[in-house]
């Protein structure tokens, strides 16, 4: 039997929201589009069409900072069933294209394209076709990233936009990961940024010579192991890894105290997206949903239900959501915050589990030993900030903060 070559599309869709806005008012096409709260409420920047992006505007930017930068732009609520209705329809177009879709947001998605150049040709022809059918049928542009695996399409969407094609051929992955900046890796946070930037490492470079166990010395195992791979375009699982948190959640506070049934749900469904692609991302899952409500008078109650099986789509999840509001909500008193999140979230494996149970003591003996490995390997480590990370890390140990435990309620109360 032939066996094929692997090929993963990672599909996003162009400034999503602020784009659907866009095709659906003519008025709008060409000019800063933010989507979010509006100007003099409390709350923060949904997304943004590419032309405030210019401005300097971005996702979870406070609305206040937004218009400081983009006076002149045009500020509109979220229509969330507007976007689930067009996330819809192109979903439907990709499963045309492959029978493997991995939907990981409202807005982005994989598809396995692995045997499928018969049928659509070679990836960037099918790739094209896929941008076209999608556009002739939403009137919306998509951004493709094409890779063998998920990782590197994943990061090859990012590198060209919006409407971008960027194909990564066989045996090309760790080359094309090599010419990104450490910002650009996929699933790197600040914190990992300092610490190589706190020992001079600032290129993917560096980090490709960096034994694997040094990193992990230095990052933790599975932060090190994760790095080890991904600098050398390995996918290490980017959605089968196990959850580091043991909550999710999710909270918006409403520019004035709200009793319109119709903007709370519409939030709730906006809520329910952020936590199940969050869910997804993680490789986690969960049967227990809590809703929080903060009332006007600033009174705060949560309420949760344990379903029957684990909750894996929106509408689930929304439907759950919306079950609990009822019960806790009046509908008449205004409400000022409301929140969803998982509790007692699980991992698909235990694999880290042994690091759960080292000492501090041990985890600071191996990040020392990281640190000289790399002074001895490589002249330009700052060998000062490396120490004055390590000592930082001794002084933060006895009062450190120990994460919630599983049947803790994901608001931290």
């Amino acid at each position: 039997m032939r066996s094929h070559t692997a090929l993963w599309f990672h599909v996003d869709m162009d400034a999503f929201f602020a784009a659907v806005e866009q095709r659906d008012h003519p008025e709008y096409r060409g000019k800063p589009v933010i989507v979010g709260a509006k100007p003099g409420e409390r709350g923060v920047v949904s997304t943004c069409s590419y032309e405030a992006r210019r401005f300097g505007v971005h996702s979870a930017m406070p609305v206040s900072q937004a218009y400081r930068l983009c006076p002149d732009g045009i500020y509109v609520h979220p229509r969330m069933k507007e976007y689930s209705k067009a996330s819809h329809e192109i979903m439907k177009i990709f499963s045309d294209f492959s029978p493997e879709v991995i939907q990981v947001s409202i807005d982005e998605a994989f598809i396995n394209m692995t045997g499928t150049q018969g049928i659509f040709g070679p990836p960037e022809e099918a790739a094209q076709r896929l941008k076209k059918q999608v556009f002739d049928t939403s009137g919306l542009t998509i951004t493709v990233g094409a890779a063998t695996n998920r990782l590197v399409a994943k990061m090859a969407s990012a590198y060209r936009k919006p409407d971008g094609l960027t194909i990564i051929p066989p045996g090309g992955e760790q080359e094309f990961i090599s010419s990104l900046r450490i910002s650009d890796l996929w699933g790197v946070g600040k914190k990992t940024r300092q610490k190589l930037e706190d020992l001079n490492i600032r290129d993917i470079g560096q980090i490709v010579q960096i034994p694997r166990q040094t990193l992990q010395n230095l990052l933790g195992k599975s932060g090190g192991e994760y790095m080890f791979q991904i600098v050398r375009g390995i996918d290490p699982g980017i959605y089968d890894r196990e959850v580091k948190s043991h909550s999710i959640s999710n909270e918006h506070t409403f520019g004035a105290d709200c009793r319109d049934p119709q903007v709370i749900e519409d939030t709730l469904f906006t809520l329910a997206h952020g936590i199940i692609f969050r869910l997804h991302a993680e490789g986690g899952k969960s049967r227990t949903l809590v809703l929080k409500l903060r009332l006007a008078d600033f009174s705060t109650s949560t309420i949760q239900r344990r379903s029957a099986r684990e909750i894996i789509t929106v509408e689930d999840c929304y439907r759950i959501a919306l079950d609990l509001l009822k019960q806790k909500w009046d509908s008449r008193t205004p409400v000022r915050l409301i929140g969803l999140g998982f509790a007692s979230v699980g991992s698909q494996d235990d694999f880290t589990q042994t690091e759960l149970f080292e000492t501090g003591e041990e985890k600071r003996s191996r990040a020392e030993q990281a640190v000289l490995e790399l002074k001895t390997k490589y002249d330009s480590l700052n060998i000062s900030k490396a120490r004055t990370l390590i000592d930082s890390r001794r002084r933060k140990e006895p009062g450190k903060k120990q994460p919630p435990g599983r049947d803790q309620n994901p608001f931290g109360e």
